[in-house]
C-alpha cells in the first residue's frame, strides 16, 4: 500500500509548482515526487567538507598577488578597511 502525505505550501510556492508541473506535462503530486526523489539521493551521499567538493578549483585562479598565500591576512585587512 503506498503512503499519503499531505503537506501546507505557501500560495507563491504552490503556483510555482502547478506552474512547473503544466511546463512539464506532469501533475504537481509528481514534480513533488521527484524533487523528494532527489534530495534522498543528495542526503544519502557521504558527508564531506566543503573544500572537499572543490578541490579540482584550489589554486585554479590566478589572483596577480605573487604572495597572497603568505600575506592574506594583511591584505584582508587592508580590503576590509578601504571598505569602510
Amino acid at each position: 500500500m503506498e503512503d499519503q502525505l499531505t503537506i501546507r505550501l505557501p500560495r507563491e510556492l504552490s503556483k510555482a509548482l502547478k506552474e512547473k508541473a503544466a511546463q512539464m506535462q506532469r501533475k504537481p503530486s509528481e514534480v513533488v515526487r521527484l524533487a523528494v526523489m532527489d534530495f534522498l539521493q543528495i542526503s544519502n551521499q557521504p558527508h564531506e567538507l566543503p573544500a572537499e567538493r572543490v578541490r579540482n578549483l584550489i589554486g585554479s585562479l590566478q589572483s596577480g598577488i605573487p604572495d597572497l598565500a603568505v600575506r592574506h591576512r594583511e591584505y584582508l585587512i587592508k580590503k576590509l578597511r578601504r571598505a569602510r
